[in-house]
Formats: structure tokens, sequence, C-alpha cells
């Protein structure tokens, strides 16, 4: 029943910010998990974990990314969304959201060019 859509540009020119959402349905984002996390695989890449964002609204990043990245949500639009600053080529990838108990979106492709 939860599932799980990203949505947001697909194309964002180098030094822009990225902001991509993540609509639940069929569950809370407050009372069904412990946590909501991004989740990011570049081309040729790996997954790669990028933070997440805990039932107490408390977010953590990864250390490579914190700097740049900020988790927030909306409680009453059932979202979450993700702001990637500063992008370059290299963050180009398909950014997931997940839950805790193993929900992923379908995600969306993201490329970063001028």
């Amino acid at each position: 029943q939860v599932q799980l859509q990203e949505s947001g540009p697909g194309l964002v020119k180098p030094s822009q910010t990225l902001s991509l959402t993540c609509t639940i349905s069929g569950g809370s984002i407050t009372t069904n998990e412990v946590y909501w996390s991004w989740i990011r695989q570049p081309p040729g890449k790996g997954l790669e974990w990028m933070g997440s964002i805990y039932s107490s609204g408390n977010t953590y990043y990864s250390p490579s990314l914190k700097s740049r990245s900020s988790i927030s949500r909306d409680t009453s639009k059932n979202q979450i969304t993700l702001q990637l600053r500063s992008v370059t080529p290299e963050d180009t990838a398909v950014y997931f959201c997940t839950s805790l108990s193993g929900n992923w979106g379908q995600g969306t492709q993201v490329t970063v060019s001028s």
C-alpha cells in the first residue's frame, strides 16, 4: 500500500540547487517509518546514501555531502524534500527516496549539465 514517488527537474545547471520531492501515499512520514532516506546512483556506479530524516525530524547526512545537503519534510502533504546545493556534473544520477522497511520509489533521473 505504501508507495513513494520522486519528482523534480530532470535537468539542472552547474552551481544551481537541485530540489527533489518524495511524495508518500498509503502511509505517514511521521508514524510508518523510523526514517526516510535519499539514495542516488550515478551512471556506472553503485548506490550512494545521501541522508535521512527521522520521525523526530532530525536529519543525518553523508559526510561527503553534508555541506551541500538539506532534507526537510511537510507532514501535511506527506512529503520529504531534498536540496543539493552547488551541483556539478558529478551529481548526475538517478535519485531515489526510500524507507527503513525497504520501500523504494521508481527513482528520478537528474542530469547536471550546462
